[in-house]
């Protein structure tokens, strides 16, 4: 016996994601919906290879009956909607960050923090991280059990889908109006993206950080352990997906490179590829399309006391959003509605 699910947002990047990935990894389905805003009602999309959804409005919809919803419809959107569906006994998987750091809200990456599925009941929500603390803590989940991480240093590389099709547009047409000379004018992103990086992600905060670096900070602390100190800086560069990340941590023990790479290597959910030769390292070119995250360059760090740096890369399409949601629905269903 399966189970009914919404997916809201359906028509957005992640929606599509979500929809091809449920279908990919049969997810026990009885009935499935698609919904998006008004503007978007009637508009097609797959579900695996036979099934095609048509959009239905997702304000006019009635929860009642369905198990489980997978939602990235942007944060207003579902700060309204996704209580509504619980409230009608439907389990939200919120993938937007308006629920991330409520105390009452569980906030899961199944590979780290499964357990913390259970504390779903107090409200009927659980939410996905934001997808560049989603592959961090996949690699440093290991690497905590081994040394007990003091501190992290990130700095990452993040594509332009992170910031939805509009972002995906603008580096598309703006590559194009390179080559053919013609002029740029930055819509999506502040400053021109195609050849070029804007070292800003989401607005500036009162300390001088972004957003995008405070929920690195905050979201790890909840996820993996709210002693570990984190210091982001976040910069979107001109790849349309995948998200790359350069680690450095310091442990409160000596920890080998070697262990390292054993430990990640074992690591559900990772994938190790370091070669020291040309070529030898992922890109996120590679990655696209991919579950895992991917490390390379794992090295001593001999400047500080106990340190190692690595090189991280994920689909943040996948991993970073839509496989998170549906890992998360997995564990839902077999552990708690069973039926």
């Amino acid at each position: 016996m399966g189970y009914k699910v919404a997916v809201i947002g359906a028509t957005g990047n992640v929606g599509r994601e979500m929809l091809k990935t449920l279908a990919e990894r049969n997810f026990p389905v009885d009935d499935i919906v698609a919904l998006a805003s008004e503007r978007s009602v009637g508009r097609e999309i797959s579900f695996g290879d036979k099934t095609v959804l048509k959009s239905q409005d997702l304000a006019k919809f009635d929860f009642t009956g369905w198990d489980i919803a997978l939602s990235s419809p942007g944060a207003k959107v579902s700060a309204q909607h996704s209580p509504r569906a619980a409230a009608a006994g439907c389990v939200v998987i919120d993938n937007t960050s308006h629920f991330r750091m409520d105390p009452d809200v569980p906030l899961v990456v199944p590979e780290v923090n499964p357990e913390a599925i259970a504390g779903y009941k107090k409200k009927g929500i659980i939410a996905n991280p934001n997808c560049s603390t989603i592959q961090m803590v996949v690699a440093l989940k290991p690497l905590h059990a081994l040394g007990k991480i003091k501190r992290v240093v990130v700095s990452t590389y993040q594509s332009v889908s992170g910031a939805g099709k509009e972002g995906m547009d603008e580096l598309f047409e703006q590559s194009r109006a390179v080559f053919v000379n013609d002029a740029i004018t930055p819509q999506k992103f502040a400053k021109q993206i195609a050849f070029n990086l804007i070292p800003q992600i989401d607005v500036f905060m009162e300390d001088g950080s972004t957003k995008e670096e405070w929920k690195m900070v905050v979201e790890t602390k909840k996820i993996l352990d709210a002693g570990i100190e984190v210091h982001a800086t976040c910069v979107r560069v001109p790849v349309f997906v995948s998200h790359s990340e350069a680690v450095n941590v310091e442990f409160t023990r000596p920890v080998s490179v070697e262990d390292a790479t054993e430990a990640l290597r074992n690591a559900p959910g990772v994938i190790v590829m370091d070669k020291r030769e040309p070529g030898g390292q992922i890109t996120p070119l590679e990655t696209t399309g991919e579950d895992a995250v991917y490390i390379s360059r794992i090295r001593k760090d001999p400047t500080v006391k106990n340190g190692l740096s690595f090189w991280c890369v994920a689909d943040n399409l996948r991993k970073g959003a839509a496989l998170n949601a549906v890992q998360i629905a997995e564990v839902l269903a077999r552990d708690f509605l069973k039926k």
